[in-house]
């Protein structure tokens, strides 16, 4: 699975075959690119590292600030300025940009710092990233859990040079520099040194080693050499004051010299053949970085426990970094003779497993050591998709970070909705409320180990009630009126925390405010009132899949009308879309929102919607809808994501969807579909799950739809359209029977709903089967 991964998916303007039939109905409201960045990573650590361009939103590439439809470019095409670490995957504007300590490998004068430097050859693959500037110098990077290791190979030059920028964070855009507050940094001895900054209210330390003994090791500040200084100290940065400051490491490259680093001749040096820096006449030096929010001391056992003492440990460090990556994308197989399909799977694997960010014991903010996470980005994306899958996967790491969130919320009095390496950082309470309940509602259900439920259930039970959790108790409703749908959720999840507990009284109370759903909704049309709406209009958030859903088909008036609002939306019968060009006008975007229509995948807030078919007794939809999302909106090439990747939410849906499942999150069930592979296999801790079908056509873009038309679990029928998390997580076989046609499979036996009361309105279809 690690070869077939191609890191640089999603990293430039979508660019996909011409959409047909529902898909060309489609709309895509937001920017058309994937946001990601191809550069090195470790499975959720602390620690990325890329060529750095300063463009929008990583540091890498090409493009401008955009918020919607094509992106503007600010490069005509890749360009580095050196090499920085923290980047966000998949993103959009979030306002934290990272990019910290850059690494600039230089033949010029120091005064040419923050040049840029054409990139001739780019390579990467899951934890190695590596650039040949024009300049002739060849960068290659890997990272470790919380460590960089660099090694750079020079032409011959009397005079290179290795130039870390302490000062150096964000984007080359308006507005979009990261400043830092104080900084100090340390020339420790010959080829060590050490430092901090502090951005974003965080103190980033690093302890650093460079492989140049023979090479003059000095401080700089506003480009100009500092000789003879050991320390440079800065304790009020303004903007205004602000002077680029660092250390560099110079001398000359000649013909065959080593200077006992991991050059091409080391006996460690894993270049195959052709590969760069196998030139003999060229000098490779190793730059290793520890990180810590913690101060020096915790940065520099950081990089040894990474990548342990002494000299030439890339190849080492760069071997564990792959070895951990093939584990982890080992997890699922799947079986296509399509090399392009296996790409894509295999890479939106990839992308789901970069983010968050685990850092056990290195919170900045409060001493106590423990779970730690940062880089939960997209919490109002990820919730849905990505953490399901990361649970499912590595159970262990999930209760990490669920643990995580829970030390948040103790120390600072909420769960975070988006949550960066930043102090203060959540910021984004408008995109969605109790979305952390969900996740917790999943692990507890599923019965894993290692929380403490008494503790979940009394922050959970808090949190409800904070920002929009307010109103919603005292109003009935909260706006924007996707909060209501939230919290009303919300309330369910932390009801069966509750009734995990045996608390009978939570369990009632909050039962009763999870029937608040049907609050937001205007029963005269059966969608969403009148509100203010995130990246999305009424219809976009009207189809999202709820606890009781048989109470939501009844409020729309029942099955046919659910049905027949749900064909509207998903463009059956319309005419195709025209989509937005570079720098839209307000009245293009107002049109393309009045369409009510599904976005395709180019943004999020409808990405369950397809499923609510489900509910009414119609999987041959979903199998239509999610046949043209996997063929006609995903696909090689850098341009192969049809909108921002959001922290891996984009690409598990990918993962999901491709497998023919989809959880439905914090309800601990799993829907149905016909599987886009003819075999798949997910490693889980009860032992591999296998997906298996019969009647099987191997699937074209534009091609028939392959329908669902008998499924057989463990060897025994299952006319139930899902299946749940303890069938899921504890291994077996799933038999998917398929066919041209659709069939009656699963028309009646619908997923099951959650209705405590009774309904005044229109009287709802059976509830579903109870597996």
């Amino acid at each position: 699975m690690i070869d077939a991964v191609d890191p640089f998916i999603g990293t430039e303007i979508t660019s996909l075959p011409p959409q047909s039939g529902l898909a060309a109905t489609w709309w895509w409201p937001k920017p058309q690119v994937g946001n990601t960045h191809p550069g090195a990573t470790f499975p959720l650590g602390m620690v990325s590292a890329c060529a750095y361009s300063g463009a929008y939103p990583t540091g890498y590439g090409q493009y401008d600030l955009s918020l919607e439809g094509v992106p503007s470019s600010i490069h005509d095409r890749q360009l580095a300025s050196g090499f920085t670490h923290f980047q966000q995957s998949g993103t959009g504007a979030i306002r934290k940009y990272y990019n910290y300590f850059r690494v600039s490998p230089m033949i010029e004068p120091l005064d040419a710092l923050g040049r840029t430097w054409d990139i001739t050859e780019e390579h990467a693959e899951p934890g190695w990233y590596s650039a040949t500037l024009d300049s002739g110098v060849t960068a290659e990077i890997t990272v470790g859990p919380k460590s960089a290791v660099h090694r750079y190979t020079f032409p011959q030059h009397p005079n290179a040079r290795i130039v870390i920028d302490f000062s150096l964070g964000g984007l080359s855009i308006p507005y979009g520099k990261t400043i830092p507050l104080r900084a100090h940094l340390e020339s420790v001895s010959p080829g060590v040194a050490s430092g901090q900054i502090v951005v974003e209210g965080t103190p980033l330390s690093v302890y650093i080693e460079c492989d140049t003994p023979q090479w003059r090791q000095m401080l700089w500040y506003d480009r100009r050499l500092m000789p003879g200084g050991t320390r440079l100290d800065f304790d009020h940065i303004r903007p205004t004051t602000l002077r680029p400051f660092g250390l560099m490491w110079a001398g000359p490259s000649k013909p065959g010299q080593s200077l006992g680093l991991a050059s091409v001749l080391s006996p460690e040096a894993d270049l195959a053949p052709g590969r760069y820096g196998e030139r003999p006449d060229d000098l490779s030096i190793e730059l290793r970085i520890g990180f810590s929010l913690r101060g020096v001391e915790q940065a520099k056992q950081n990089l040894y426990d990474d990548c342990g003492e002494g000299q030439s440990r890339f190849s080492r460090r760069k071997e564990r970094t792959q070895k951990t990556w093939r584990k982890a994308l080992k997890t699922i197989t799947v079986q296509t003779p399509s090399d392009d399909r296996q790409t894509v799977f295999s890479t939106a694997l990839y992308h789901s497993l970069i983010k968050p960010c685990l850092a056990p014991s290195e919170s900045p903010f409060w001493p106590a050591d423990g779970p730690f996470a940062y880089d939960i980005s997209t919490m109002w994306d990820i919730y849905r998709t990505q953490l399901p899958l990361l649970t499912l996967l590595m159970p262990e790491r999930s209760v990490e970070l669920a643990n995580a969130l829970l030390t948040i919320c103790e120390e600072e009095g909420n769960f975070p909705i988006g949550y960066r390496m930043a102090r203060g950082s959540d910021r984004f309470s408008r995109q969605g409320s109790a979305l952390a309940h969900t996740f917790l509602a999943d692990l507890c259900q599923l019965g894993l180990g290692g929380i403490d439920w008494d503790w979940a259930l009394v922050h959970m039970s808090d949190d409800l009630r904070r920002t929009y959790g307010e109103e919603f108790l005292l109003r009935g409703e909260a706006h924007p009126i996707t909060h209501t749908l939230d919290l009303a959720f919300g309330y369910w999840c932390t009801a069966r925390v509750a009734q995990h507990l045996g608390d009978k009284t939570l369990v009632d109370q909050f039962s009763a405010l999870s029937e608040r759903w049907s609050n937001a909704f205007d029963t005269s049309t059966g969608l969403l009132k009148d509100s203010t709406y995130y990246e999305g209009s009424r219809y976009n958030y009207s189809f999202r899949l709820l606890h009781d859903m048989s109470g939501r088909i009844a409020l729309s008036g029942g099955v046919d009308r659910f049905v027949a609002q749900l064909d509207e939306f998903f463009g059956y019968g319309a005419e195709p879309v025209t989509q937005l060009g570079n720098q839209p006008s307000a009245p293009e975007i107002v049109a393309g929102y009045a369409l009510g229509r599904f976005e395709g995948l180019n943004n999020e807030p409808d990405m369950d919607a397809p499923w609510a078919y489900h509910y009414a007794g119609r999987p041959d939809r979903t199998a239509e809808i999610v046949h043209n999302i996997i063929h006609q909106q995903f696909s090689t090439g850098r341009g192969g994501l049809p909108g921002n990747d959001d922290s891996g939410g984009l690409s598990s849906w990918f993962v999901w969807a491709s497998l023919g499942l989809f959880p439905v999150a914090g309800q601990n069930i799993f829907l149905v579909n016909a599987p886009s592979f003819s075999e798949s296999s997910i490693a889980t801790d009860g032992g591999p799950f296998i997906i298996r079908t019969r009647g099987f056509v191997e699937p074209e873009p534009g091609g028939k739809v392959q329908y669902v038309h008998s499924v057989e679990l463990n060897g025994s029928p299952l006319e139930r359209s899902w299946i749940t998390g303890h069938e899921l997580h504890r291994g077996g076989e799933l038999v998917v029977t398929l066919a041209a046609e659709p069939s009656t499979w699963a028309t009646e036996h619908v997923p099951p709903s959650h209705t405590p009361f009774a309904h005044t309105t229109t009287a709802p279809p059976a509830r579903g089967d109870q597996p």
